[in-house]
């Protein structure tokens, strides 16, 4: 965690300078990002919680027999609906991401996961809908479908004996 903070601790001072090259006033940033820390902080402290009790509840061995590298095409699809299903950002999905790998799932069930969450997720289908309209989103839709089978099918193929937890 230390890189990526650092990269946007490095963001953020440039963002400063910028803004304060510009005269932008600096308070209304401030308490925006206030205000969203406090909207999000539930949310995040729910994501986290549920990534370390998950654990406890999901046995290692039913993970690996429902999502390991010997339940194959069927992990595949797994990852895919649970992907697609998975509601809320990147403080929801990848605690549950992480949550799998530990379990053992396998490395083509965990792409197929991140790639149907971010190319299907169903919670994002009424505000695309609502901005781009019906037809638009059902084309989108539609061809996405295949991409979560194929980038687990890859990653499965090429990556066979990788071990990640």
């Amino acid at each position: 965690m230390l890189i990526p903070t650092l990269i946007i601790g490095v963001m953020v001072l440039v963002a400063v300078y910028f803004a304060r090259q510009k005269g932008l006033p600096m308070a209304e940033g401030v308490h925006s990002s206030l205000w969203l820390t406090l909207e999000i902080l539930p949310l995040l402290l729910m994501a986290f919680f549920l990534a370390a009790i998950l654990p406890d509840l999901l046995p290692k061995e039913q993970i690996q027999a429902w999502v390991g590298r010997e339940a194959g095409m069927r992990g595949i699809l797994i990852g895919t609906l649970a992907g697609a299903l998975t509601p809320g950002g990147p403080f929801v999905s990848f605690p549950l991401v992480f949550v799998l790998m530990k379990g053992g799932a396998s490395v083509g069930t965990l792409v197929a996961f991140v790639t149907s969450w971010g190319t299907l997720g169903i919670n994002r289908l009424p505000i695309e809908i609502g901005v781009v309209g019906w037809r638009f989103t059902a084309i989108r839709y539609v061809c996405s479908l295949v991409l979560p089978f194929l980038a687990g099918t890859l990653a499965r193929l090429l990556f066979r004996g990788t071990h990640l937890s």
